[in-house]
Formats: C-alpha cells, structure tokens, sequence
C-alpha cells in the first residue's frame, strides 16, 4: 500500500526563489494545456492527447515568451500536465458515474492559498547523507525529521500553504506488515456535533470546536487586514497572520483526528460508521459546525489507518433510519426533530439516548456484535415470570378468541 509522510521545509532565500520559479513554471504550463484543449473543444476539434501537449511544451521552451520555462526541472513541468489529464479523467468519470460529480479543469492562479511540485524518481532528487532534501535547480533544503521513512520514498511533492510554510510530502510504498494483535471489541460510531463522536459501548467523546473557539482571534486578524490598504506591505503581512490563525486551528483539528483514529483502531478489531452526506449537511445552516467537525478528514483516517494495521471498517448507508429504530426491540418510531435527545420507545417502553441508541443501530447494520450499553438510560419495567407463585386469571373463551390466543 501507498502512504504519504509529510515534514516541515526549511528553504533559505535563494530556495524560495527558486521553488516560486518553480511553482509559477508549473503554473503557466498547466493554464497552456488547458487553455490549449478548450481551443479544441470550442472548435469542434478532437481532444488533444497528452503526447501532443507534451511535444508543444518542449517546442515552447525554445520560442523568447517561454524561454524561462527552461529555468526548472522539466520533471515538474511534466508533472503539471499529469496533474490536467487526472483532473480531466476525474470529471470524465464523474460524469460517468464512477466517482462523485466534481467541476471541469479550472485554470489556476499565482493568489491560490496552496502552491505545490512534485519531483518524481528520474528529477535526481535525493535525501543527502546530512539529511537534508536535495532537489534539482534547487538545492540542498533543510527538513525537520519527526520519524524516519519506512522505505525509500519514490515521489516528493514540494507545497507551499497560505501561511507562507513549505512541506515535503513523501509517497512510500510499504506492505502492511504492521498488524495490531486481534482483539475482542466491535463497536459502532455515530458522529454529531454536541459530541464528536458517541461509541454502542456508550462512550461519548467531546466535540473540540477548534473553528468555534478560535473565532474571537480570527475575528480580531480579520479586522486588522480590512483596515490595510490593498497591495500594502502591512496588508500583506496581516493576511499571513489571518493564515497562520486558520492554520493553527486546522492542525489542531488534524492532531486530535489523528490521535482520536489511532486510539479506536488500536483498541477495536471492527468499527462501523455511517456514510455521511457531509457536502448536503455543509449548506445546511450547521454548515459552519460541520465544517469545524471535519468529519470526512476524520473517516479518511480511520479507512487508511484500519488497512494497514489488519482492522476491519464498515461503512453503512446514509439512508438507514438509526435514529428512528429502538435497539432494544427494533421498532421504527419514525423521524424525530434535532432537540429530541431521549425518547421512550412506544413498544418495549425503553427510555433510550438517541445518540448512543443511533451507535448500536449502526453497529446492529454493520452486523457486528455491538454492545448496547448505555443505550437504555433507564431501566425499563419488566414483567413478572410466568411460573412465579401466584392466582393469573384465565381469559374468557371471546377475549382469548379476539386476543388470537388457543383456548386452554
């Protein structure tokens, strides 16, 4: 399997200006084949292959106005064009129904918040013995090593983020030799918001709020831009304070979604979950609360995470009606509005919580062997034994007849 291990870059001045030539470069070529195909396209023409886009880079890097094309590896440029023809095979196969329905091929601009490179075997790139990260055309770039690569890394991708930070991002290949020992629990997962996460064994887990909690700070940094004047120094160096606010706060979203993922996929053999509609809920007026929860990044984790340490996940359907069905005796109570929390089914009497209830029920769908503790808050009454001491009336013969019971 393929695994991607990203660390911090340390590039000195001459550096930067190097990989900005490099990010532009990428660029100008990418916006030139796409440019090139929608020519085609409005003139009825057939669609250009990547051959021919190819060839015409490589005579463009002789003619005055792309001359300085030639400044960067051509690795990178050739890259840039694999990066069209994904874009252009991920709205084809959307359109196909292979794959969620995503936008055409957009042309990109140098005020985009994310810049990246990817440097591939045959560019020459290579870890130096000193460990630093040696990239062609532009040299020896320091790196922070939080852990060592499990194997020789075949691809790097150079990004630069709107907080002005620059990134390695490594893409090894590795075996999954990495099995965790089995264990016994198999639990299911309900996300929400009040909670980030509400375990069948009864477990409920806090929601951070990290968006939430940071706004006051965010609010402040925006305010400060707004009064800059366009095209400043001093609005240029609040935008990047506006950007390392948000960026603290997505890496800490992305810190606990780590830790949280690792802890159940270590001490659970099988998680179920259910296939959230999260684009649909994103232009709800929760949007802002769904967001912060990043409940997609989260999943991601826990999917990449289970296969490579032997676990099993299990995604249910959007459509099931956890929420609506009591795990105590499977009665379908129908829908039920956000503020009810509890409620009482209307057959066995359970008094149960909706989110722990709406837990086992995804684990009952997933066919594990949930627990469902926790998921009757009270106990409900129960009747008297049938073969306890006592005088029991019989029915009379037209009850028990109504009843549907035999006569004694």
């Amino acid at each position: 399997m393929q695994l991607r291990y990203g660390f911090r870059l340390y590039p000195n001045g001459p550096q930067r200006s190097a990989l900005a030539r490099a990010f532009g470069c990428a660029r100008v070529v990418f916006n030139d084949a796409l440019r090139v195909r929608e020519d085609a396209r409005a003139a009825g023409l057939p669609f250009v292959t990547s051959g021919e886009l190819s060839k015409r880079l490589t005579a463009s890097k002789g003619t005055p106005g792309r001359a300085w094309l030639g400044e960067v590896s051509s690795v990178v440029l050739q890259q840039s064009l694999r990066d069209l023809d994904t874009a252009y095979r991920n709205f084809f196969d959307g359109l196909k129904g292979r794959r969620p329905r995503m936008g055409p091929p957009r042309f990109k601009s140098r005020k985009d918040n994310r810049q990246s490179v990817r440097f591939t075997a045959n560019a020459g790139w290579k870890i130096t013995p000193g460990g630093k990260l040696r990239l062609p055309k532009v040299g020896d770039v320091a790196v922070k090593w939080s852990r060592s690569l499990p194997s020789v890394p075949f691809t790097v991708t150079v990004i630069k983020d709107a907080a002005g930070r620059y990134f390695a991002s490594f893409v090894v290949e590795t075996e999954p030799s990495e099995v965790l020992p089995e264990v016994a629990p198999e639990v299911g997962m309900d996300l929400g918001l009040s909670n980030f996460a509400i375990l069948s064994d009864g477990t409920k887990i806090d929601n951070p709020r990290f968006l939430r909690r940071a706004e006051k700070r965010l609010k402040k940094a925006q305010q400060l831009l707004n009064r800059k004047a366009k095209g400043s120094s001093n609005r240029r160096k609040a935008r990047l304070k506006v950007a390392r606010a948000h960026a603290k706060a997505a890496d800490a979203r992305r810190e606990f979604h780590h830790q949280l993922s690792t802890k159940l996929i270590r001490e659970n053999q099988a998680i179920a979950v259910e296939d959230l509609a999260v684009k649909g809920l994103a232009r709800t007026r929760l949007a802002k609360s769904v967001h912060d929860a990043g409940w997609s990044q989260f999943v991601t984790m826990l999917e990449y995470k289970a296969a490579r340490y032997g676990r099993t996940l299990v995604k249910i359907g959007r459509f099931e009606p956890t929420s609506q069905v009591c795990s105590q005796c499977g009665t379908k109570d129908g829908p039920k509005p956000l503020h009810v929390r509890t409620w009482t089914c209307s057959a066995c009497r359970a008094v149960l919580d909706r989110d722990v209830n709406a837990a086992v029920n995804v684990a009952k769908a997933a066919g594990l062997a949930a627990s469902a503790c926790g998921a009757q808050i009270r106990p409900r009454p129960v009747p008297a034994s049938r073969d306890e001491p006592g005088t029991h009336p019989k029915p009379r013969r037209s009850t028990a007849r109504q009843a549907g019971i035999a006569p004694l």
